[in-house]
């Protein structure tokens, strides 16, 4: 929607109608303030010479035509005119003065943007019914293109093999002249050289965050794989990085992850299948920070797809030849069924808040802890209280820093801890700890924390004349020993 106090500029409001014929639609109010959201009203007397002024900028300056319908409002006395704008058949619609490349705009969050030309292709495809993912590539014919991975996956979750006949039938090649051509659909799910050449962007990016910002991570990981295997290694990812605790049902004591799982896996399983590939130089981000886990996916939300109404059966593939793909192979359910899924899960989870936003031209859903400043000054009291613990255990200046790292952290495990459980049966190399840890890259956070070990005497190095040894591992001191298992007895 749009709030103007009166007719504003041509210019101004015709792009704005442009930009609404070429997403959702939307309504244009004359008559009310925006900032402060206030009615203040027309003259009366003005009201149909408005309406003809608006009815011919319309039909002057804006191509294909456009129809909108424009009423009379009456509030408390106060006359307004409402411009209801429909999502156009003919897109890309634009400023006839401008032309098509100049005077294409679209809507992103609240303000009207030019289209650059991959936006323009998109609208151009809208117009003629056909998905990016659908378009042949001309570099290679389809028997040509490394897809062996893919083939397998393929045969053990459809439980057939992907031969010409079946590549055709899913349209993930294309006939022409007698020869057939992969699709981009295609090319994004092989290990062709293609794919890197064409789709470099098309991966999912992933960080584990130190604290509520994004200033340090503790693990990051880029999932460069083709895209039937994207979504679950992202899950996993996730699983790594959030805690796994105890509560009581009835009689019964029972588990579960700190967020609602099911829904978070079919988030990242709809940013991967409904993501604008066309968008070059745009990756799927999935963070994880000690408040929140967010997933941002390229592309603006389907204007058909409604967030707020998720317990409603909604559809909208975007990509018409990947969705019907990943159905086949069971990474998405039923047509209709993700948003109710993510739906009824949050409402097992009432310290769980459920966001979604466009930010630019991509899609961001966030899954926040309600009550995280709580559990923030509950974790650092019970620091405070471990680390006098711990001071008349292991020495009062000792007890008190490791109550306080302990309290600054908010894993249920520690990195501290993580390391110190990992090497109290067997000595690890740098490298060895990665794994054990599920990282990928050895990040600046557990460098550090490694350091920090040793400087406390809780780990020593296997050759310490020699730090840089090639064979160099880490072990627990007898005094790490101690800490590990008084901070095991703590947590019990």
């Amino acid at each position: 929607m749009e709030f103007k106090e009166k007719l504003p500029a041509r210019s101004d409001l015709a792009k704005t109608i442009v930009a609404f014929a070429n997403d959702a639609g939307g309504d244009i109010y004359l008559g009310v303030s925006d900032k402060p959201r206030a009615v203040l009203g027309l003259p009366e007397d003005n009201l149909v010479e408005l309406e003809e002024q608006i009815s011919n900028m319309i039909y002057t300056r804006c191509y294909p035509s456009i129809l909108p319908d424009i009423s009379f409002i009456a509030h408390e006395d106060k006359h307004l005119i409402k411009i209801t704008i429909y999502r156009g058949s003919m897109p890309p619609y634009y400023l006839k003065e401008s032309g098509k490349i100049e005077g294409t705009f679209i809507r992103v969050g609240s303000t009207n943007r030019k289209a650059d030309q991959s936006i323009l292709d998109e609208l151009e495809r809208k117009r003629r019914n056909v998905s990016f993912d659908s378009e042949p590539v001309w570099d290679k014919q389809g028997r040509d293109l490394a897809i062996d991975s893919f083939n397998l996956m393929y045969q053990e979750k459809a439980g057939s093999v992907l031969d010409d006949a079946t590549l055709k039938k899913l349209e993930l090649i294309k006939n022409d002249r007698g020869l057939d051509y992969p699709t981009n659909a295609l090319i994004l799910f092989s290990d062709d050289v293609l794919r890197n050449q064409y789709f470099h962007f098309a991966k999912v990016e992933c960080a584990r965050f130190k604290g509520t910002g994004s200033d340090e991570f503790i693990d990051q990981k880029s999932i460069l794989d083709n895209i039937s295997r994207q979504p679950e290694e992202a899950y996993k990812f996730v699983l790594r990085h959030i805690n796994k605790g105890a509560f009581v049902e009835g009689v019964y004591t029972q588990t579960r992850y700190e967020y609602p799982v099911k829904a978070i896996r079919e988030v990242i399983r709809n940013a991967v299948v409904h993501r604008d590939y066309s968008l070059s130089g745009k990756d799927i981000k999935v963070a994880v920070y000690d408040d929140m886990v967010e997933v941002t996916s390229p592309g603006l939300l389907p204007p058909s797809i409604d967030y707020n109404a998720m317990d409603s059966r909604q559809s909208d593939a975007r990509n018409k030849i990947i969705a019907p793909v990943f159905k086949r192979i069971g990474i998405i359910d039923q047509w209709g069924n993700g948003l109710k899924l993510i739906a009824d899960e949050l409402k097992g989870y009432p310290e769980i808040e459920f966001k979604w936003k466009e930010v630019g031209l991509s899609f961001q859903v966030q899954f926040i802890k309600r009550d995280f400043q709580a559990e923030l000054k509950n974790r650092q009291e019970l620091g405070q209280e471990l680390g006098q613990e711990l001071g008349q255990e292991l020495g009062q200046e000792l007890g008190q820093e490791l109550g306080q790292e302990l309290g600054q952290e908010q894993n249920e495990k520690t990195l501290f801890t993580q390391i110190l459980g990992e090497l109290q049966t067997q000595q690890g190399s740098r490298k060895e700890l990665m794994a054990a840890l599920g990282m990928k890259t050895a990040s600046g956070y557990l460098n550090r924390t490694l350091k920090k070990l040793q400087t406390l005497a809780l780990i020593e190095q296997t050759i310490p004349d020699n730090p840089n040894h090639p064979h160099q591992k880490f072990r627990i001191t007898g005094r790490g020993l101690h800490f590990f298992r008084l901070v095991e007895q703590d947590k019990q």
